[in-house]
């Protein structure tokens, strides 16, 4: 009787398992708190206090990396005052954008852990080297957009949310900013510099900037002047993580750049038709963090660093 009871059981379970995939939810604070861990334990170069996975794979600046090895070797502080959390517990995806220490100095770092029952099964580490360039002061902290919940009333759907995003990538290589959602304050940020929407740049700083009247433009107007057209595309997008408490969105790429064309073509800009390409071939692996509320992109922070051209991204 004790056998047909236990036999009984089992084939529960089973059964329970196979309609469930026996896979293991994690809340939001969860995700955040083993990114935590996962921050602390850098600059204590122990990779052994970490519930990995026997087979997790690491990339680093698109470089699939040895467990330990990497910035495993290097970080010597974990985060500062500068740091992004956006977890997805419906996909198991949790990221980190922030400025860590590495060689005791400050370093931007894009991170992001696949986490499956538990157990961490992929790593992404994007490193913008800081060399001997200082950080920039935007850097120091966070905009209080990136670090407050989007009220209910505000929030949209995870998949909207995701083609959202998307369509930021599209607006770009179509030269068209119409195509993605902007808000009129969106300002992007890139390594801490403001790209778009620097509306009160100082005028001694602006009289040194070339690209300043494109800077001051907000993000539709100024992605519809062309002055982006010297990217080829964005591909390799992978937008891993959409937290819908927080409005955010967190997405790796890379931006193509095959020195095409030598000038670009210019509109919409008073006494400027066109644009020199000096930058030649190049590509750009990027991380995008996205604030949405209200259906729309109301603020950006990206990072990234420059690559040989025709890299591939470590997953491929």
């Amino acid at each position: 009787m004790k056998k047909y009871h236990l036999l009984t059981s089992v084939i529960l379970i089973v059964g329970i398992c196979l309609f469930s995939s026996c896979k293991e939810t994690q809340d939001r604070q969860s995700l955040v708190s083993l990114m935590e861990q996962y921050l602390a334990a850098l600059p204590k170069h122990d990779p052994s206090v970490l519930p990995l996975s026997p087979d997790v794979k690491l990339v680093e600046n698109t470089e699939p990396t040895p467990i330990g090895k990497g910035l495993w070797e290097t970080v010597t502080g974990g985060p500062g005052s500068f740091k992004i959390f956006v977890a997805d517990p419906v996909n198991g995806e949790v990221a980190f954008m922030g400025v860590i220490e590495e060689n005791h100095k400050p370093t931007i770092l894009g991170a992001r852990l696949k986490v499956v029952a538990g157990n961490i099964t992929e790593i992404d580490h994007l490193v913008v080297h800081s060399g001997d360039q200082p950080l920039n002061p935007n850097m120091k902290a966070p905009r209080r957009d990136f670090i407050e919940k989007v009220d209910p009333s505000h929030r949209v759907h995870r998949d909207q949310m995701l083609k959202i995003a998307d369509s930021y990538y599209e607006a770009i290589i179509q030269d068209n900013g119409t195509i993605a959602p902007f808000a009129d304050e969106c300002q992007r940020r890139e390594n801490g510099g403001i790209t778009a929407y620097y509306y009160n740049q100082p005028p001694e700083e602006a009289a040194k900037d070339d690209f300043s009247v494109f800077r001051k433009m907000k993000c539709s107007d100024q992605l519809s002047t062309g002055v982006m057209s010297y990217i080829t595309d964005i591909d390799r997008r992978r937008i891993l993580a959409i937290d819908e408490e927080m409005g955010l969105v967190f997405a790796f790429s890379i931006f193509v750049h095959n020195g095409e064309p030598e000038i670009m073509k210019i509109t919409g800009v008073p006494g400027i038709t066109e644009r020199p390409n000096r930058y030649g071939p190049f590509d750009l692996p990027a991380a995008h963090v996205f604030k949405i509320s209200d259906g729309k992109i109301i603020n950006i922070e990206a990072i990234g660093y420059i690559a040989p051209h025709g890299i591939r991204n470590g997953w491929e």
